[in-house]
């Protein structure tokens, strides 16, 4: 798993933003800039104390966190995970249908989503496969009116993520929105379809 670097106490959330906004506008290309804003999102969302509260973590859970963006692939069909950082290397360009689970619903609804304690979800459907995240967070990527994916926070502590992380979370994805499409982010999207697909 990928650590995330602690951000400087003196630091707030939107010193934090602004500077990875500049470090995503000068990255290389659309997956160089998306992979920075991921990785602020990890540093300004979630409680990093609610891994030591009372039924945070069940019996042989650690706490960790991971991100990425779900774009949906070009052939309209599956979500694709893009900029991970956390995920185990084999799930890697890992995609799945559409519909599937809560990513589905934000897909279908076009809404952010908070789930702050899995547990309390029935229908929660665990993606990452060394571990069942216990909270999460989702925001919709959508340019000129259309869904084109999400980006997603989790964590394996229970109630890591609040409404103010959510918000934060929607901010970020609509900058990866915008740094995405400004680098021809589709363009290289087709061509990492083609190659996880072939």
């Amino acid at each position: 798993m990928t650590e995330v670097e602690p951000t400087s106490l003196t630091d707030t959330p939107w010193d934090e933003m602004a500077r990875a906004a500049q470090r995503a506008a000068d990255a290389p290309g659309p997956e160089d800039a998306v992979r920075e804003i991921v990785h602020c999102a990890l540093r300004v969302t979630g409680d990093g104390e609610a891994h030591g509260r009372p039924g945070a973590l069940k019996p042989g859970e650690r706490h960790f966190h991971v991100g990425g963006i779900f774009m949906v692939s070009p052939d309209a069909a599956s979500h694709f995970l893009i900029a991970e950082w956390g995920f185990p290397p084999e799930q890697h360009r890992l995609y799945y249908p559409l519909d599937t689970g809560h990513p589905g619903w934000v897909w279908k609804n076009e809404q952010a989503l908070i789930l702050e304690n899995t547990d309390d979800h029935a229908d929660f459907k665990q993606i990452l496969k060394s571990a069942r995240m216990g909270s999460a967070i989702y925001a919709p990527m959508i340019w000129q009116g259309v869904f084109m994916g999400h980006m997603i926070c989790a964590a394996q502590a229970r109630n890591t993520y609040k409404p103010a992380d959510l918000v934060r979370l929607q901010t970020l994805a609509a900058m990866a929105m915008g740094l995405y499409m400004a680098k021809s982010g589709p363009g290289m999207l087709e061509n990492l379809w083609r190659e996880a697909t072939k």
